[in-house]
């Protein structure tokens, strides 16, 4: 990663409104094909800008307004003045509201910038899409997201709810198994595991569902008293709320099941919440993070939310992933699905979802099911992707699903994004194209939720709701796009750069730079 440059301080407070357009750099302004050149100014529909300039002498500022530029490892935070987004005063916010209202309920107990700004939400007119629009401006500070090499091109796929057939007994065509958190999962810290204690066997206890190494313990001391043995350098740390999952094998403590041994042996501690009739479509659910099960008996739609994961890096089995024509391309942090764009779903199985592909499973192989009298057995998937998804059944019935966030998604208006970059729960300009026919998709929308293949700092996936029109959108969604960002004023931003002598894994970091943007417990937390 490059070392960040901070702007210098001491700007002409006359000027300095101009120097921060000018810092953005020309790729500032996403320009498409065939239209007029952005406007410099306000456009004609827009309302003044209520955006505060940076004072002078304070180019280098600790909050969101004052701070012309910070970093985290990932990316880098430029501030823009909203006239500068493009598309933004032609949004209709008002579209947008509910979600951020949502989002607010969340985020009102996060600390006194958004109480502040939550409590100030209530007295803005809903429908009112130019009252809404000053109230951002005035609340917000806008910064937009560049990746760690400066640049602010990025990849917008799409996601949305999908439905399968199924039925809450097992019998063909009903056979494969969709199952809820297991409950032998153990968790254990990796931000208490220093770097010495990785790279060999080690003694833990196991407390309630949280392992607690035992350093005063050597693993010969193993026989009794509640030991098990763990062999540390087997372990993946890197996994963004710092819990690596756990299971008990006999004395010693392992990673929990891959897909595969889930698939060939079940999940005996996992509850069977329905059986579906397509492998492919519950990978696609898996993917997609929610769904419908639309039951055989009597119509009954079960509402699936995204419970858990088994702990696995995910890696998405991809049409042509032998020959080239698609692959998961890895740059640095970042990562980007590159996929054919050759049409819809094919005949031959395969489904293209979140902007990319999915081969058709190989040859089934068998994967017993709890439950069933011995010797039943449902057929699996074949597929060698490691991570698995295991599910919670959702109570609502009427509106979106809900993200990782913990509030429903709003088609056309939640995006799920790399909580390391992009705090869930917080406003987002996404500048973009309709991947149906390449006309502009400018507008405002809320980060609510995330996904095992959004992985990057200039990284959205668009949730475009449920129904075929969506996934016909969805599974097209795969363009170039920018994002701004949009920070409380006064939210400390110093903090993001504050890890003074720490230096995360992955190779490359800045010390001191943290991986979180915000660090907020289960979605992305650095070393402590």
């Amino acid at each position: 990663m490059n070392i960040k440059n901070l702007h210098a301080a001491a700007i002409v407070a006359a000027v300095s409104a101009a120097l921060l357009s000018a810092c953005a750099g020309p790729q500032q302004i996403i320009q498409i094909p065939g239209e007029a050149p952005a406007p410099a100014g306000p456009s004609a529909n827009s309302q003044p800008s209520q955006q505060q300039t940076t004072p002078a002498g304070s180019a280098v500022g600790s909050t969101a307004g004052e701070a012309a530029s910070f970093s985290t490892q990932l990316a880098n935070y430029t501030a823009s003045s909203f006239d500068s987004v493009p598309g933004w005063g032609n949004d209709n916010f008002a579209e947008s509201w509910p979600a951020f209202l949502e989002s607010c309920k969340v985020l009102y107990a996060r600390g006194p910038e958004w109480r502040d700004v939550c409590s100030r939400s209530r007295q803005v007119n809903g429908s009112n899409t130019g009252a809404i629009r000053a109230f951002y401006e005035r609340e917000f500070a806008a910064y937009q997201i560049r990746d760690d090499d400066r640049k602010t091109d990025g990849v917008v796929t799409g996601y949305f709810e999908p439905e399968i057939n199924g039925s809450r007994r097992y019998g063909a065509p009903f056979i494969y198994p969709v199952y809820g958190q297991p409950d032998d999962m153990l968790y254990l810290d990796a931000r208490k595991v220093p770097a010495a204690q990785r790279t060999g066997p080690m003694a833990a206890r196991i407390e309630g569902r949280t392992v607690v190494l035992q350093t005063n313990l050597n693993t010969k001391d193993i026989g009794g008293g509640g030991l098990y043995v763990v062999d540390m350098s087997s372990l993946v740390f890197d996994t963004l709320d710092r819990k690596v999952r756990l299971r008990v094998n006999g004395k010693q403590l392992q990673t929990y099941y891959t897909r595969q041994e889930i698939e060939t042996l079940g999940a005996p501690n996992a509850k069977v919440l329905a059986f579906v009739d397509s492998a492919t479509a519950l990978y696609e659910m898996q993917v997609q993070g929610s769904g419908r099960i639309r039951m055989r008996e009597g119509g009954e739609v079960m509402r699936v939310a995204y419970a858990e994961q088994n702990g696995h890096p995910f890696r998405p089995i991809l049409v042509g992933a032998s020959n080239g024509k698609s692959r998961v391309k890895t740059r640095g942090l970042s990562v980007e699905l590159e996929s054919d764009d050759d049409g819809d779903d094919g005949d031959d199985g395969t489904v293209r979802t979140r902007g990319f592909k999915l081969a058709k499973p190989a040859t089934p192989g068998v994967v017993a099911v709890p439950g069933q009298k011995p010797g039943v057995k449902a057929a699996g998937s074949g597929n060698s992707d490691p991570s698995y998804v295991f599910f919670r059944e959702s109570t609502d019935k009427t509106g979106g699903p809900v993200g990782a966030f913990g509030v429903p998604l709003s088609p056309g208006r939640s995006i799920a994004v790399d909580p390391r970059s992009t705090p869930l729960g917080y406003p987002v300009f996404v500048s973009t194209r309709n991947p149906t026919n390449g006309s502009p998709m400018r507008r405002l929308t809320i980060a609510q939720d995330t996904g095992g293949a959004i992985r990057g700092a200039v990284r959205a996936d668009y949730f475009f709701g449920d129904g075929l029109q969506a996934a016909t959108q969805a599974r097209r969604m795969k363009e170039r796009g920018q994002l701004w960002l949009l920070l409380p004023r006064g939210l400390k931003v110093a903090a993001a750069t504050a890890l003074a002598g720490k230096t995360r894994g992955g190779g490359g970091a800045t010390v001191g730079e943290a991986q979180c943007l915000v660090p907020t417990e289960d979605f992305c937390v650095d070393d402590q």
